[in-house]
């Protein structure tokens, strides 16, 4: 049954929401899995916390030219389309290859990328692995900005004791 204009409305506006709460965003094609293979699909992803849909492709483009950005992946919305949306930016990639490897199979595969307004194409899968989300990102930084911080009281504690056994040798010598 064709859907009436409200309805279309609302789903348009559901992808909108979607794509704001997440700044990752997957085009897939999954045609041609099996029934019992896109369920799989469907829980691996749910297991990883990525958000997997299969939209018309006209409502994606509505949403996506609705909010905007997301110009260089419009020529991707071609053909079967399957969107994984995450907070994480590796997340789908790494489901999408770890399901590839454990079934022994060349689908879903990847259609485009587009996270945090860079784009991806479709040979990106194994760039995309390895991203890393904010927190791992976030994390390196606190390292780099505390290893300074680290060598210099090491440097120090290093030269006082250095110091202090200088001084002390010296002393002894004159009691001697």
């Amino acid at each position: 049954m064709p859907m009436n204009r409200n309805e279309k409305a609302v789903v348009i506006d559901e992808i909108v929401n979607q794509l704001e709460g997440h700044p990752a965003v997957y085009l897939t094609n999954a045609s041609g899995l099996t029934v019992e293979q896109s369920n799989k699909l469907r829980r691996a992803f749910q297991a990883a916390g990525v958000e997997f849909k299969v939209y018309k492709n006209t409502f994606v483009r509505l949403a996506m030219e609705q909010k905007g950005g997301y110009e260089e992946v419009l020529d991707r919305l071609n053909g079967p389309t399957a969107v994984a949306l995450s907070s994480d930016p590796a997340k789908p990639a790494k489901v999408i290859k770890q399901f590839l490897k454990d079934n022994d199979l060349t689908l879903p595969s990847l259609k485009g990328a587009w996270i945090d307004g860079a784009v991806y194409d479709e040979n990106a899968l194994d760039t995309l692995v390895d991203i890393k989300g904010k927190d791992e990102l976030l994390g390196d930084v606190i390292t780099l900005l505390l290893s300074p911080m680290q060598n210099i009281v090491g440097g120090i504690t290093g030269v006082g004791s250095t110091l202090g056994a200088i001084v002390q040798t010296l002393a002894e010598r004159e009691e001697a």
